[in-house]
């Protein structure tokens, strides 16, 4: 009896915190949007933007935030899991939508596989092979990072690159990042090797050992405990000597160089495709396609520091780091 109050007092309390953004002009069709992070995070924040401008005033639409960057064991994802699956069956929505790996394996699959209800999945990342996706009843669109459009642009700017070093958190995630850049390395002609690190010292001893080699690639702080952009930033502008060169956006701060993902563009597209389903297009009918857009940014304080030079024609068209942060 106590566990049945405490989900009905976690569906009152998410419900009325996610509340609608439909408006009165809204649709009577119902969107419950699912994601896996909180929503201050970059990644997370541009898919509920490029989302909602497809379809808020077409459906009423409500959001729950799984936060599982902060949120890791397995036993607390799992009952984000299952209060998501309590908003469902109490606002009984028309479609879902559900973005990244998380929300994707503790929801969709465990609980909606096969199911009635349909979904839309997107940011799952590489593969929707580890959740047996696609089903009858889910479509979306699958996260890939640009790692072979990144170091052939990286070519371009050094002459010669043939050995880069992958500096990156000790996850599981950065694991699974080193060995693509490694595959795509071997087809573009360069020898990466990968150094995985859990401190702030360790990550500024790595980068340093990296200028002995043609280029940098900037994996993803997130996992390192202790990190301080700050720290970080003062080394790279110190000691930088070579490219450095991240697909991730939110590295930017710490890199010259970045080809990355829009993140806005899988909101968009999960929007048209629950719009669409809606409409009453059957998610099978509807095919899984990658991400395709992607930015190119320059770090003109860390490029000038290091003096680096970089194409003109590259110079002319990236966006520019504007703001170093310390993410």
């Amino acid at each position: 009896m106590r566990q049945r109050r405490f989900g009905k007092f976690i569906v009152f309390l998410t419900l009325l915190v996610v509340g609608t953004a439909g408006g009165a002009g809204a649709a009577d069709k119902k969107c419950l949007f699912v994601s896996s992070y909180e929503p201050t995070y970059d990644h997370s924040q541009a898919i509920e933007q490029g989302l909602r401008s497809v379809v808020d005033g077409k459906c009423d639409i409500r959001q729950f935030n799984m936060d599982a960057k902060r949120r890791t064991a397995a036993a607390d994802r799992v009952e984000q899991g299952l209060a998501a699956k309590a908003i469902i069956e109490a606002w009984q929505p028309d479609v879902v939508i559900v973005a990244d790996d998380e929300a994707t394996k503790y929801l969709l699959e465990s609980h909606y596989r096969e199911h009635d209800l349909p979904f839309v999945f997107c940011g799952v990342n590489w593969s929707g092979e580890a959740y047996g996706l696609p089903y009858s009843n889910a479509t979306g669109m699958i996260e890939v990072a640009p790692i072979l459009p990144a170091l052939q642009k990286a070519k371009e700017v050094v002459p010669g690159l043939g050995r880069a070093l992958y500096l990156g958190a000790a996850s599981f995630t950065e694991e699974g990042n080193v060995e693509r850049f490694e595959r795509a390395g071997a087809h573009a002609g360069v020898a990466i090797d990968g150094r995985l690190v859990t401190t702030t010292d360790a990550w500024i001893e790595a980068y340093e050992r990296g200028q002995d080699y043609d280029l940098v690639i900037i994996g993803s702080s997130e996992g390192i405990k202790d990190w301080d952009g700050g720290r970080a930033l003062e080394a790279v502008q110190r000691r930088t000597r070579k490219l450095s060169l991240t697909n991730h956006p939110w590295m930017m701060p710490w890199s010259i160089l970045g080809v990355t993902k829009i993140s806005e563009e899988q909101g968009e597209w999960a929007g048209k495709v629950a719009l669409r389903i809606l409409a009453g297009n059957k998610p099978s009918q509807i095919p899984v396609v990658p991400n395709k857009e992607r930015d190119f940014w320059i770090n003109e304080g860390i490029r000038a520091a290091g003096n680096v030079a970089l194409p003109r024609t590259l110079m002319q068209s990236a966006k520019r780091v504007t703001s170093l942060g310390t993410r």
